[in-house]
């Protein structure tokens, strides 16, 4: 039997079982009541992990969770077709394949082999979790000029072997690796 979880207990990036659904916490707010006999309410920012779809929903706090029967496996990034997303679970070798949706822009930050999280629920795979940072090669960006700087504005754009297109500072050249972190999209530094 899965432990239950109170409203009151959730914390940020927690999994809970909902209305038969798996949820990612994102953020939680408490409203304790100023008045005699009110309730103590939690507001939840939640993410569904089927849909990818984002909510905010206020329960109660004693409002109990189940924990849903998630896993996540080490699975290296295989191919891209316009049937989904191949995936090689590292531990049983079985082919994993994730929809476009369940991928949804991740697909600019992986190369092939690389090693990232594919969560499952009851088994399936339902979506996937990027390392904190990738090293990826810039394949084009514009040369800086000397004066540059005049609009303020110290970076450039440059377009990556995966093909996103970033932000990063003028010293930045072409043929260059460099580190980006995933969640933001965001130059981190040279590799």
């Amino acid at each position: 039997m899965a432990a239950l979880l109170d409203a009151i207990e959730l914390k940020r990036k927690n999994f809970f079982e909902f209305e038969g659904v798996p949820y990612r916490c994102l953020d939680k707010d408490i409203s304790t009541p100023t008045a005699r006999g009110g309730q103590t309410l939690v507001r939840v920012k939640m993410r569904n992990m089927l849909t990818g779809a984002v909510m905010d929903k206020t329960f109660k706090a004693e409002d109990k969770f189940k924990e849903p029967d998630l896993e996540s496996v080490d699975a290296s990034y295989l191919y891209s077709d316009g049937d989904g997303s191949y995936f090689l679970d590292q531990t049983t070798f079985e082919t994993l394949t994730l929809s476009q949706e369940m991928m949804g822009d991740a697909l600019e930050m992986l190369l092939e082999g690389m090693i990232v999280q594919v969560n499952k629920f009851n088994g399936n795979p339902i979506g996937l979790d990027l390392p904190i940072q990738v090293t990826l090669t810039v394949e084009y960006t514009e040369p800086a000029v000397r004066g540059d700087t005049s609009s303020g504005s110290v970076t450039k754009v440059a377009r990556l072997e995966t093909g996103a297109e970033i932000r990063v500072p003028l010293f930045v050249k072409e043929g260059e690796k460099i580190i980006v972190n995933t969640d933001s999209r965001e130059f981190s530094s040279r590799a």
